[in-house]
């Protein structure tokens, strides 16, 4: 596990002997991410930009991966691995680092690992990336890729992993016009299935060519996904819209905040944004969505899920990358120090995060934290 996590588990409470021993399960690409820190500008073309800092680190799927891991939740992540040196550290940096249960996953001979180089510059990033689809598992097979009208696409898409574990959730990354055969698995074996999606390529933005959404407990769009979606000209709105067809709709608003609403009880609530000064945004949304995952298998009210949602991914833009700047239990106790001794605070913003006073250590680090950035290429 983390080495700064300091041993706090959220669902203690409520273990018991036949729980599953997987909390949370992911299946997706891992990339190696290298971040370029301390540029003053975007790159200029014909020029040479020189960079002041430098980190690398496992990217991808495996951004969301370590944000559960440093919450304290069991994590299980199925993933293809390169046998180059990429892929080997990536391995390493999960499963030994972070703790996190790579039973599942594999390492394919011959096939490099993908990259993603991040610049992260006056509080936004510029990103490119490099790679090739990974081979399925031999004797894995090939699904064709269902379409929203229900017909066949006539493309096939490998069926990984067939035989999740049982787990408490897993999290899916929906694609238009794309069944995934586990998700329909893990929600048949109790999991609950927490659904985020990206930017809809096809231009349609129809919930019907979601099928996975169908499984879903949780859809977890951004404020501009879900109007798109839901054809509305507000992201509250949205929510509702979308707590229509799944049992809970949570919508991001960026600097404004979250909503979500209750589609089984109506129930809704709203929390505004903690204003951070933001270095780099990479991974935020993968870290919310954890700080989400972690308070709703911990039965928290829905307020309180999603100010911890939004505290976690607002601590994870003060730093640079992705799964580099998850923050653990640590980082959150040290913030909840020190936000406490800060003049002029609104008591009732206090009293927004006071139910962390029953999860975290009496004592904590000074704040801020850093994290030692990883680089390739050291040995012992």
């Amino acid at each position: 596990m983390s080495t700064d996590t300091p041993g706090i588990d959220p669902l203690e409470a409520l273990r018991a002997p036949r729980d599953p021993a997987c909390d949370v399960f992911l299946t997706g690409p891992v990339f190696l991410d290298i971040i370029f820190t301390g540029l003053d500008s975007a790159p200029v073309r014909g020029t040479e930009s020189w960079a002041r800092g430098m980190g690398s680190s496992p990217g991808g799927v495996a951004n969301m991966a370590t944000a559960l891991a440093r919450l304290g939740l069991r994590t299980s992540l199925a993933a293809a691995f390169g046998d180059d040196h990429y892929g080997e550290y990536c391995w390493d940096a999960l499963e030994q680092g972070e703790g996190i249960d790579l039973s599942m996953s594999h390492t394919v001979p011959g096939w490099h690992s993908p990259v993603t180089v991040s610049m992260a510059y006056e509080g936004e990033r510029t990103m490119v990336s490099h790679g090739h689809e990974a081979p399925a598992p031999a004797g894995t097979g090939t699904a064709t890729a269902a379409t929203g009208t229900g017909t066949s696409t006539g493309t096939s898409a490998p069926v990984f992993p067939q035989c999740p574990p049982r787990a408490r959730a897993a999290v899916a990354s929906l694609t238009p016009g794309r069944s995934e055969p586990w998700v329909a698995t893990a929600a048949r074996d109790g999991a609950l299935i927490f659904g985020d999606v990206g930017w809809d390529e096809t231009g349609r933005w129809d919930l019907d060519a979601l099928p996975d959404l169908a499984h879903c407990e949780a859809f977890l769009p951004n404020a501009e996904e879900a109007m798109r979606y839901t054809r509305t000209d507000c992201p509250r709105a949205a929510a509702h819209a979308l707590a229509e067809r799944v049992p809970l709709a949570v919508v991001t608003l960026g600097a404004e905040g979250a909503y979500a609403v209750d589609g089984r009880t109506g129930a809704a609530a709203a929390v505004p944004a903690i204003e951070v000064e933001a270095l780099d945004p990479t991974g935020a949304g993968d870290v919310f969505v954890a700080g989400f995952v972690t308070g709703t298998l911990a039965d928290w009210p829905l307020a309180d899920r999603l100010a911890f949602a939004g505290l976690t991914a607002a601590l994870s833009v003060q730093e640079f990358g992705g799964s580099l700047s998850a923050p653990g239990w640590a980082e959150i106790a040290a913030w909840w120090q020190l936000i406490r001794t800060c003049d002029r605070q609104d008591p009732a913003a206090l009293e927004r995060y006071a139910f962390l006073d029953d999860l975290l250590p009496a004592t904590a680090r000074a704040w801020p934290l850093r994290r030692a950035v990883p680089t390739i290429g050291f040995r012992q």
